[in-house]
């Protein structure tokens, strides 16, 4: 793991490298992989602070295909399931479909939360919720986790000397 993290230091410190690198890491942390794209990136700015706001871009633009990707299998699973006989459902699952449905594409806009975010993307495909208004909401999310992020790293570490 310690020869693994040096290697992605070493690349992240590559211009050349660095942003594909990003954007690889955060469309792998978009899908239900327990993967965080967020040191990645701080690695980066740290690295490479010239990069920053290109850096934010093509991990908002890499974490929100990520999440498109998510909604593809999403809605994949949903024909699946409906070829079976008798799917059955829990109430809480129902509740949950019927507070989805009610939301439409606005609730993408939680796609950056942990743990909840790839499988709400998941879900928003198996609802068949449509895909442009979703990935708008999803990007959007995204991006202002990203923003946080950055510029909360950028004030702890001038707060910290």
């Amino acid at each position: 793991m310690e020869h693994f993290l040096q290697v992605l230091l070493l690349q992240l410190s590559e211009p050349a490298y660095a942003l594909a690198l990003l954007f690889t890491v955060a469309l792998l942390a978009a899908t239900l992989l327990p993967l965080g794209s967020e040191p990645a990136l701080l690695a980066l700015i740290t690295l490479q602070p010239d990069l920053l706001w290109p850096a934010l871009g093509v991990a908002t633009l890499g974490n929100t295909l990520g999440g498109m990707l998510g909604w593809w299998m999403g809605r994949g699973a949903q024909s699946w399931v409906a070829r079976r006989v008798d799917p059955v459902h829990s109430p809480s699952h129902l509740r949950a479909m019927q507070w989805l449905r009610r939301l439409g594409p606005a609730a993408c806009l939680g796609a950056w939360l942990p743990v909840l975010g790839d499988p709400l993307c998941v879900l928003a495909g198996y609802l068949r919720l449509p895909l442009l208004p979703c990935a708008t909401y999803m990007a959007i999310g995204k991006g202002l986790r990203y923003l946080l992020v950055v510029f909360g790293w950028q004030w702890l570490m001038n707060f910290w000397p």
